[in-house]
């Protein structure tokens, strides 16, 4: 017994040092992309007013803007945040301190590890807090599969590898779900723990300014919570409504200090990317996620024969992975020692998928394009796979099935650290690439802005640029703002002062402008012309095109 108990133990050490390894790996190998580049600037404790705008300036100065500003503090940062973002403030003033660490170093470690180190570290600890959940709601070995699902998984590595605040509330989440189902298992029992009571409040007061997503994890919660109390109001432990209301409002207060930044971010112009919706898409692009959260191969820029034969690959182990995590629920659900903690996990599950699919159809807002915005309910997803291929150890094919899934993760993960899945959106490294197709003449990126976003995408591809591009060859970079359209982009680069090259090769990132809305010349420095070179226009979510000018 004592010697199934090391192995185990030993087992979950090896579970999270692969995880840790995955998350580590390459992991300053893709470059920093727009949301990447907005995390940089608040969490380094800058903002938009430190990027020089409407001028023309070398990429030289980039690692200036992107330096960190010391003796700020953390309402410093929130006041940035409230300003000229639409995020709560917690992960930045986290990864603010992080990165002044001396063991992280921001010059020395290099600044693309250094604000991913962070959000890594969070989904390794994920890890184990999913492990916590699966031992408390079914058993150990349950924990230990669902802790080796996340450490493989590739929507877990991706987002552990993401400089962005994911990671933090899916570790938060995996603890607040711990305390619920602690919380039910008590009161169930007649008794009521407050200490549990007390971390499961603190959890989600410090959850609220991670995310706001993390709001549709607390209500599911506290809707699950509510409806067992009102159907076993009468064998109810003394004070335990009280005791769990005082909880609630104690989570709801906490928020009240950043409740009006929150209101007045939901009209920003950080959410207007979000497609409408059409009736079907949020349907298939949520279970495209669930088969990203197992299995993610190389379909991103690949030859059309390569991708058809990895999405039937895909396909089919969806289709035959499912069919094994059905049964394994349907085990669950009937078990007596499984029953409350599988129709729990379910039903928060449930509800928090239904609370996105409102957002979706009422807000118009098309949140599931987007897979990361599924991290609110992973964690339980991640728990109940793991519980089901727990059960099944009947039959030769599915007491196997879990090394089978646990497998192609692991397949997975080695995709996404080596960028070959769930490759950065708007792929900076590719659009520098295709702008340094001739290094040995002066280059000037032009960025028409109606935003901050268009800013902050105009940023990630200059730093891929930077790192490609001779320093003795002049490389320079100029954010013009288009309003009321690019007529006045092309007014101003009429009026730049005169450079001594002989030649430039102009490239203009005009977010919105249709292909033949480019004009076929455009004067530079009032001495220069240039034309439109009719072979280089490319589109990678937004277009970008050459003009050669001498």
């Amino acid at each position: 017994m004592t010697n199934s108990k090391h192995f185990h133990y030993f087992a979950l050490i090896a579970v999270l040092l692969l995880g840790g390894l995955l998350r580590f790996w390459h992991l300053d190998l893709k470059p920093l992309w727009l949301d990447e580049i907005i995390t940089a600037l608040f969490s380094l404790g800058r903002n938009y007013n430190d990027i020089p705008l409407d001028v023309v300036f070398s990429v030289e100065r980039l690692p200036q803007i992107l330096s960190f500003k010391t003796a700020l503090t953390c309402p410093q940062i929130a006041t940035n945040l409230a300003i000229q973002s639409v995020h709560p403030p917690l992960f930045f003033c986290l990864l603010h301190s992080w990165v002044q660490t001396p063991f992280v170093g921001t010059m020395d470690q290099g600044l693309v590890w250094s604000l991913r180190s962070l959000p890594a570290l969070f989904g390794v600890a994920a890890i184990a807090a999913i492990y916590w959940l699966n031992a408390i709601a079914f058993s150990r070995t349950a924990g230990l599969i669902a802790a080796a699902l996340m450490a493989v998984s590739p929507f877990a590595v991706y987002l552990s590898q993401e400089a962005r605040h994911y990671t933090l509330p899916i570790l938060l989440i995996s603890l607040s779900l711990v305390g619920f189902l602690q919380i039910q298992k008590d009161l169930l029992q007649k008794k009521l723990r407050y200490s549990v009571l007390l971390g499961w409040t603190a959890v989600n007061c410090l959850g609220f300014y991670t995310h706001y997503f993390f709001v549709l994890a607390f209500v599911a919660q506290v809707i699950i919570l509510l409806a067992l109390m009102y159907s076993r109001r009468r064998t109810l432990p003394r004070y335990s409504h009280l005791a769990i209301a005082a909880s609630i409002t104690v989570v709801v207060i906490s928020f009240i200090p950043w409740l009006l930044v929150m209101m007045s971010h939901f009209n920003r112009s950080g959410t207007t990317w979000l497609p409408q919706p059409n009736p079907i898409a949020p349907i298939y692009q949520t279970l495209a996620t669930w088969v990203l959260m197992l299995i993610a191969l190389p379909v991103e820029n690949q030859p059309w024969w390569i991708v058809v034969v990895v999405a039937l690959v895909m396909l089919v182990c969806s289709v035959w992975s499912a069919q094994v995590i059905f049964r394994g629920l349907k085990q669950l659900r009937h078990s007596p020692n499984t029953h409350l903690s599988t129709r729990m996990l379910l039903s928060f599950t449930i509800i928090v998928l239904l609370e996105i699919f409102a957002i979706v159809y009422f807000s118009g807002k098309d949140i599931t394009i987007a897979p990361r915005y599924n991290f609110v309910y992973y964690p339980s997803f991640c728990a109940l796979v793991g519980a089901s291929l727990a059960v099944q150890n009947f039959k030769f094919q599915l007491r196997n099935a879990k090394y089978i899934v646990i497998f192609f993760g692991l397949i997975s993960s080695i995709f996404v650290v080596s960028n070959l899945a769930f490759q950065k959106p708007f792929n900076p490294k590719l659009v520098a690439q295709n702008m340094n197709l001739e290094p040995t003449v002066p280059l000037m990126m032009v960025v028409g802005y109606q935003t901050y976003q268009d800013v902050a995408l105009g940023l990630s591809f200059a730093l891929a640029l930077e790192k490609i591009r001779d320093d003795r060859i002049p490389t320079n970079l100029a954010f013009f703002a288009r309003s009321p359209g690019y007529e006045s982009v092309w007014q101003k680069l009429s009026t730049l002062p005169s450079t001594d090259a002989t030649e430039v090769n102009l490239w203009v990132v005009a977010s919105g402008l249709r292909r033949r809305d480019y004009p076929p010349q455009l004067a530079l420095s009032n001495t220069w012309q240039c034309h439109i070179d009719t072979a280089q226009h490319y589109r990678i979510g937004i277009p970008y095109q050459l003009y050669r000018c001498s």
